[in-house]
């Protein structure tokens, strides 16, 4: 039975390479991946619904809840569970294991990603851990596009092009924005625009925005009517908010990362649960809005119009009741809503930054108008407006990715009408943030290791290589009690004109260069009387296996060597690079790379 489906399976490849244009079934594909990112989207949403609503449906919006305490770290408990004992897998940091995949496993990801990100992340969310939705969701149809590339056999460039277009069809199924989908993909994934590219990526942005359109209503996901229109004289308080924003950013960034520290460092399931808990539950039981993705306190400022409506943001705290002290309430909830997102990811739970992103923006906007409007500034600031801007603010800067906050704020609220404000205050924080760190939050793991696929050209092709694939083996290996007679019997094994000295365990104790012996080879009276050892010499560098290709060009400008030779971290000699193999290997990855 399973060798009659193998051969079914083998006949419909063999079909398809017959009968259909490689260029025309990418389409093909690409459009099948947008019908599954949206409808993945889709059923994640409902799932982290459906659990909050069963779970806070009767809170009392005037006391105090104590299941606050509770519910976010159960959830993040049975996330830890489901991950350990299920997944058997890391499935943290989403869109960061997208850029792995394609910075170094040429788009392959792995099968369980189309499910299990879905389940972890609806657990970790629905009961109240402070994360987003979207990075586990953009892995998953990722993952879908990846896998149905395999399935089909299609190469390693079309695999990371359906990556990309399962990536865009998720942001633009989940949030309707499918222009907003297709340039995260290109800012965020650093996917090469090109017209080969172009096509697929709309094809799946916009059919996975109007299967959205069509199950889930024509409206914006966040609802946000213009009640006053941008005037000029806003422009300098745009600028300065767009600097706020990327200092916040800023915070952002470099608070979650020192905080992923620590719970690096901590070992043991049960003690990152405990750690992560511990705060997470304290935090939201002080500050009731970090429950969750945060999108309900997002569409109350958007659409709040006076004090007593913005007030309800305070809702189920010790803090109800006390209208004068709401500032300083969101200012808390500014600082303290990344310990909640570190924790809930730290502890165990699975989410991404997405969300937190747009909810901090949202807030940080509101604050700055709200705090000038009653401090006394001249130019009244309409705070639903302002708040509209801090989440492109906030999104441009985390992400390093300005379009992507300019165009997916515009689709998600239908705030077209402020699209100068937008511009400015979100190349305002980008710029801000740019002067202190060069990578995004998402980029800057691989970064840090040299694996990171960027639009640079050159430093793009060298990250598709590895040491491993340029490594040449067929070098004739001798030892150091070796005599000059045995030295010869071996140069005449091999065409190479350099000879690693190993132990008898295998460890690069030196080389041999033919043009050091070349002057007393041909002399038999000598066989006998030098050793290796005696003219072997130190190799002018070594290469490590775990060296990017980065390293390894910096390793022979700095030693002005053509042969290197590649040892483990023991020291063991394992073979030689050489610039001409590099070069070779480069020129045909760069062909690739560049082809349209």
């Amino acid at each position: 039975m399973k060798k009659e489906k193998a051969t079914l399976y083998q006949q419909l490849i063999l079909w398809r390479e017959k009968h259909i244009k490689e260029k025309h079934f990418i389409l093909m594909l690409s459009l099948l991946v947008g019908i599954s990112a949206a409808l993945a989207a889709l059923l994640l949403k409902y799932m982290i619904h459906a659990i909050q609503n069963l779970l806070t449906y009767n809170f009392s919006s005037t006391q105090v809840n104590y299941l606050y305490l509770v519910y976010p770290v159960v959830g993040i408990f049975l996330t830890a569970i489901f991950v350990k004992y299920v997944v058997r897998d890391d499935i943290s940091h989403g869109v960061t294991k997208i850029l792995y995949a394609i910075s170094r496993k040429q788009g392959r990801i792995k099968k369980h990603n189309m499910w299990s990100s879905m389940i972890a992340s609806s657990i970790t969310i629905g009961f109240g851990g402070s994360v987003g939705a979207e990075a586990p969701i953009v892995l998953t149809g990722s993952t879908i596009g990846s896998n149905l590339g395999k399935a089909f056999k299609m190469e390693h460039k079309t695999l990371m092009l359906l990556v990309g277009c399962g990536a865009a069809g998720v942001v633009a199924g989940i949030f309707k924005a499918p222009i907003a989908g297709l340039v995260f993909t290109l800012e965020v994934l650093m996917l090469d625009l090109t017209m080969a590219s172009l096509l697929p990526l709309l094809i799946s942005s916009v059919t996975a925005a109007t299967v959205s359109y069509i199950l889930s209503g024509s409206e914006a996901m966040f609802k946000f009517h213009l009640d006053n229109p941008f005037e000029m004289d806003r422009i300098p308080y745009v600028i300065v908010l767009g600097i706020f924003c990327g200092l916040v950013s800023l915070y952002f960034t470099r608070t979650i990362n020192s905080i992923e520290g620590v719970f690096g460092k901590t070992n043991g399931l049960y003690k990152k649960l405990l750690l992560g808990g511990t705060i997470l539950s304290i935090l939201i039981f002080l500050f009731p809005p970090l429950y969750g993705e945060g999108y309900d306190t997002i569409h109350l400022l958007l659409n709040g119009s006076n004090n007593s409506e913005w007030n309800t943001v305070m809702n189920n705290s010790m803090f109800y009741g006390y209208s004068n002290l709401l500032i300083i309430y969101l200012v808390f909830i500014v600082l303290f809503k990344i310990f909640a997102s570190s924790a809930t990811n730290g502890g165990g739970g699975c989410g991404g930054i997405f969300a937190p992103s747009l909810f901090l923006g949202c807030i940080t906007g509101f604050i700055f108008p709200h705090f000038s409007n009653k401090f006394g500034t001249t130019t009244y600031l309409p705070e639903k407006n302002f708040a509209l801007m801090g989440m492109v603010g906030v999104i441009s800067g985390v992400m390093h990715a300005p379009l992507t906050g300019i165009f997916l704020i515009a689709e998600l609220t239908g705030g077209y009408d402020l699209f100068l404000p937008l511009m400015i205050v979100s190349v305002c924080s980008y710029l801000t943030i740019m002067i202190f760190e060069p990578h995004s939050i998402y980029s800057m793991r691989l970064a840090k290791k040299g694996q990171l696929l960027t639009h640079n050209k050159d430093r793009s092709v060298l990250t598709l290589l590895n040491v491993e694939s340029v490594i040449e083996k067929d070098f004739e290996t001798v030892h150091p009690e070796m005599d000059l007679g045995e030295m010869v019997n071996a140069i005449s094994n091999t065409h190479r004109n350099v000879f690693p000295v190993t132990d008898n365990q295998g460890v690069l104790l030196g080389i041999v260069l033919l043009d050091d012996i070349r002057n007393i080879m041909f002399r038999q009276e000598l066989y006998h009387r030098f050793l290796v050892r005696q003219f072997m010499t130190s190799p002018p560098g070594r290469l490590y296996d775990t060296d990017s290709m980065e390293q390894v060009m910096k390793t022979f400008n700095d030693t002005q060597a053509w042969n290197l030779p590649v040892v483990d971290e023991e020291g063991v000699y394992l073979g030689f690079v050489s610039k001409s193999k590099i070069f070779n290997s480069y020129r045909k990855v760069l062909v690739q790379f560049s082809e349209d």
